[in-house]
């Protein structure tokens, strides 16, 4: 049987590929890659790191207002034809006051602010501003890990300006994103990940702050439990039931006990309450998940047709997976009503699998399964593979990044 050129290329670059993944993912562990200058090293060490949290400030928006002077100072919003079931993808801060969010029904948000202009979303504009900040990051290191469009986390405890300290970095990388973009952003200066993400939040929009290794313990005992990367509001309330209203609160519980109601994710959250996030900035990410979702024309709650739907998407999610030699080790089905709300449900396969028809019919067994606790129609249906990895013992955060892709809300 003869093997063509593009099929070696594939399979080499897929070894590669798991090879860059397992020493990035391990690269504490090399002492001959833990050096000073970044010209010299790709990697940096994971302990006693400076991290830096950039999240550009209401980008879709700001872009449309900075192109289109007449709408500076105006509340605007980019998003989907209300017409046509659309929804918000983001919108300026003027229009914040009124109750406007990302995610809400565009004609919920025109009613909300019914002077706001509304614009279609133009993301190849906005992907090629986001390609002149991320160049902004990748002169200063090597170390960018892109969370989004709009958003990196940097690793500056080594960088090309020889700069020792990461809040004159900051500064200087909002400066220079205002002269290159004329756009701001916020960002947080920390020792770890997690904390570099909290501290971007604190003085949104176009602010700055930093978290050093003194202030960390009194800061985040202080810190409300929903101000929690990771705990949203049904975990919050959860915890408020438990009388946990700040990071103080959570500290005194054991581990033991936030894993017994919580499951594998009460680690997270016993380590993280503790200012100990393991992470290091990874450049090249390897994908966790894939899926797809369709919105209905008219809400239903008719179950053949559901069932129909779930069935289409989840062949559909098969066949990808298996045009990536990836398999699912989990499906998850995600359910919208017509108020926005939503459920999800999850199963493991006791095997990984890219069988489409072994997928398409655990979604629909989900659908069924829950199919019961339906009181209201429906808009939304989606199924998702949790993909299977080079590491199949995933650290707490690895595993929080799972279950928040199952139910952003937790």
């Amino acid at each position: 049987m003869q093997v063509s050129f593009k099929e070696i290329f594939v399979k080499i670059f897929r070894r590669f590929r798991l090879f860059l993944k397992l020493l990035l993912s391990n690269r504490s562990r090399f002492s001959f890659l833990n050096l000073v200058n970044p010209r010299d090293a790709f990697f940096a060490p994971c302990d006693n790191r400076k991290i830096i949290h950039v999240d550009m400030d209401a980008f879709f928006a700001a872009i449309e207002q900075r192109d289109r002077p007449k709408f500076r100072g105006k509340p605007v919003i980019v998003g989907g034809d209300p017409w046509d079931r659309g929804v918000v993808s983001t919108c300026s801060y003027e229009a914040r006051p009124f109750g406007v969010r990302s995610g809400m029904a565009t004609h919920r948000a025109l009613r909300l602010c019914p002077q706001a202009v509304l614009l279609p979303v133009d993301m190849n504009r906005y992907r090629a501003v986001s390609e002149e900040i991320f160049d902004i990051f990748r002169r200063i290191t090597p170390l960018v890990e892109g969370m989004s469009i709009d958003e990196a986390y940097l690793d500056v405890t080594s960088n090309s300006k020889n700069e020792s300290s990461a809040t004159r970095l900051s500064q200087q990388i909002k400066a220079e994103i205002f002269l290159k973009t004329g756009l701001t952003a916020s960002a947080g200066v920390s020792f770890n990940m997690f904390l570099a993400k909290i501290a971007s939040e604190i003085n949104k929009p176009n602010g700055m702050a930093v978290i050093t290794p003194d202030r960390a313990a009194g800061f985040l005992e202080a810190l409300p439990v929903h101000r929690f990367h990771g705990i949203g509001r049904v975990t919050a309330n959860r915890l408020h039931g438990m009388n946990v209203h700040t990071g103080r609160d959570l500290k005194r519980l054991p581990m033991e006990a936030l894993v017994e109601v919580f499951g594998k994710i009460g680690r997270y959250y016993y380590e993280v309450v503790r200012g100990i996030d393991r992470r290091c900035v990874t450049p090249v990410r390897v994908r966790k998940s894939l899926g797809r979702e369709n919105t209905f024309p008219v809400d239903t709650a008719n179950l053949d047709f559901l069932r129909e739907k779930t069935l289409r998407l989840g062949l559909e999610v098969g066949g990808i997976l298996r045009s990536m030699n990836r398999r699912a080790r989990a499906i998850i089905l995600k359910v919208k009503f017509a108020d926005f709300s939503q459920t999800t449900r999850c199963r493991q396969f006791i095997q990984a699998t890219d069988d489409a028809g072994i997928i398409a019919n655990r979604g629909t067994l989900l659908l069924d399964e829950c199919a019961k606790a339906f009181c209201k129609k429906i808009r939304l249906i989606g199924v998702s593979a949790h993909l299977e990895g080079p590491d199949e013992q995933p650290s707490a955060q690895e595993e929080f990044a799972f279950m928040q892709s199952i139910n952003p809300k937790l």
